[in-house]
């Protein structure tokens, strides 16, 4: 369960203001404790009213424009979306030697993970767009791994969405202790996340009575919703690909998992 929290939080908007399709997009900085982190908000200006908040997670290169991205197209989807900074100053890397580095001082600091990604859920719930009790996460590579070790904690989201996330984890969840509903979209290929990775995470989250749907799909590897997969994949030599049909087929089940929860 989830402990008292300090975040010491402060939020600024730095007044760069991205237009394109209906989307405005604004870079914010907050605080988890005495670290600055860097995220960027995104919601439609085309709608109007309040509307479920969505918090993604990058992949383990640190918060970019692929995280970016992904907040523009939740937000042209109806939702207001903030992509977090969970490595703290912005730090993002193109080299997977020091992603795995920056990667591994927050997996192995769980109350540190969670002082951060509460950081920037409590940036998103006093968004004046946002329905602050309904709030959800998605996560690719390394954040699929955050949000997952979130719902495990406890936290009190909607729901949340694993994209090519590490499934494994040294603190199983106990019955009672999820309180989101997952969707776990898995490559059926991919080597990170191996058939006995997602067996037992099945297991883990029966014996926990969570709410959890994984969907493995077939022939996709690690990465297969980043279109940058293919050319990473060949400079570091790891197996990473883009899978086109995989990434929609992905998305369109994540969009149909929050408009099924946030409605209940």
């Amino acid at each position: 369960m989830i402990g008292k929290i300090l975040f010491g939080l402060t939020l600024v908007l730095f007044g760069f203001t991205q237009a394109q399709g209906g989307v405005i997009g604004k870079e914010v900085t907050y605080r988890a404790g005495d670290v600055e982190l860097k995220g960027y908000i995104a919601h439609a200006d085309s709608m109007s009213g309040k509307r479920p908040g969505i918090i993604v997670v990058h992949e383990w290169w640190g918060h970019n424009e692929y995280a970016r991205k992904r907040a523009e197209m939740l937000a042209e989807a109806g939702y207001i979306a903030l992509a977090v900074d969970m490595y703290g100053n912005g730090r993002q890397t193109d080299h997977p030697d020091e992603a795995a580095k920056f990667s591994a001082e927050v997996k192995n600091n769980l109350p540190m993970a969670r002082q951060r990604f509460m950081a920037g859920v409590e940036v998103l719930k006093e968004h004046p767009l946002t329905v602050p009790r309904k709030i959800g996460a998605i996560g690719y590579c390394f954040g699929g791994g955050v949000v997952l070790a979130m719902a495990r904690e406890g936290i009190d989201l909607v729901g949340v969405v694993s994209f090519h996330g590490d499934l494994s984890t040294v603190e199983p969840a106990k019955p009672g202790d999820v309180k989101a509903a997952i969707l776990v979209e898995t490559g059926g290929s991919d080597k990170f996340a191996p058939l006995p990775a997602v067996v037992g995470f099945v297991k883990e989250m029966s014996e926990a009575e969570a709410d959890f749907i994984v969907h493995s799909l077939p022939g996709a590897m690690h990465s297969f919703t980043n279109p940058d997969a293919d050319n990473l994949g060949k400079k570091f030599n790891l197996p990473l690909a883009y899978n086109e049909k995989a990434d929609h087929k992905s998305w369109r089940e994540m969009l149909d998992f929050f408009e099924r929860n946030f409605t209940r």
